[in-house]
């Protein structure tokens, strides 16, 4: 990085948890190795509730969010206009409807309530933050509806909230996928300012885009999005293991193992080294940051069969 640049904190958030076994079981791989300091759920699907057994060892130690889910699989609610097949839309149409500001509101409104429910019902607490699947949670109509949710359940102050879009400079400076994050920074648009006035607090800098090309680089990638971090720094990832379920489910299967193989390396823990990067939990307001992931590496080893 040329001269060296002060050290800081980021959030590292594995998307998907419970998408299908063979996903929950790549971050719960990287969770037990201390590569993660966050982990998003999806409550509509079929293994949430025996994953979220597993996941709650961890509760201590990352932040445990919802991944509000409107584009993939069968929804927890009856939405007769808006999955009139039983099968929630593809993201696409979803844009559409949020352009036009045509979405159901009841409908959408009683979905978020039922997925929000059911984190709570399995996990046996409320989420510490919530973020969305395909980034459907900063979606006009769609993220008031989200405030009004969490404010009923008295959860402003007290949660985060994940702010998909970034500034143009910083976007600009890491490269990569830019049509992706200058379209999400666009959509994003006053959710920030919006959710604050809500009394929520949001990441500030968000990276983590990929092409999901299993023969790119993953490491490369991911030194791009430690460039230009924000002041509570957020990078999702998308790790994982292939299973038939997945690959019934969702067009995103090779590149998880790429992804968590990377991330369970001793060229990750280098590479946030070489940055002077720690990992650190947005819900603790990078108060507390945790240990490096070296640090955890080292003091997990013993626990984690995952080879170094």
């Amino acid at each position: 990085m040329g001269v060296a640049e002060a050290s800081f904190s980021f959030s590292l958030c594995a998307d998907d948890f419970a998408l299908s076994p063979g996903v929950s079981r790549g971050i719960l791989e990287a969770l037990a190795a201390g590569r993660l300091s966050a982990t998003s759920v999806m409550t509509t699907r079929p293994s949430w509730r025996e994953g979220a057994r597993d996941l709650r060892a961890f509760k201590a130690k990352a932040d445990i969010g919802l991944h509000l889910n409107l584009t993939l699989g069968d929804p927890l609610s009856a939405m007769p206009n808006f999955a009139a097949s039983g099968h929630l839309p593809e993201i696409n149409r979803v844009l559409k409807g949020a352009r036009n500001h045509d979405l159901p509101e009841a409908e959408i409104r009683r979905e978020i309530s039922r997925q929000l429910d059911r984190f709570v019902e399995c996990f046996g607490a409320a989420p510490d933050f919530v973020d969305g699947h395909q980034h459907v949670q900063i979606l006009p109509q769609i993220r008031h509806w989200l405030f009004d949710a969490l404010e009923s359940r008295g959860l402003g102050g007290k949660i985060w909230l994940r702010d998909s879009g970034d500034r143009l400079f910083s976007i600009l400076r890491r490269g990569g996928e830019l049509k992706k994050a200058l379209g999400l920074a666009w959509l994003a648009k006053g959710f920030a300012r919006e959710a604050r006035a809500r009394g929520f607090v949001a990441n500030d800098g968000f990276s983590g885009f990929s092409s999901f090309d299993p023969c790119r680089d993953y490491g490369a990638a991911f030194a791009g999005y430690l460039r230009a971090p924000g002041r509570r720094h957020l990078i999702m990832c998308h790790p994982g293991y292939c299973d038939e379920e997945l690959v019934s489910a969702d067009p995103v299967t090779l590149t998880r193992e790429r992804e968590l193989s990377f991330l369970l390396s001793p060229a990750f823990v280098r590479l946030l080294e070489q940055n002077r990067a720690d990992l650190a939990r947005i819900g603790e307001c990078f108060c507390r940051p945790s240990a490096t992931a070296a640090e955890s590496a080292r003091n997990s080893r013993g626990d984690s069969h995952v080879s170094r």
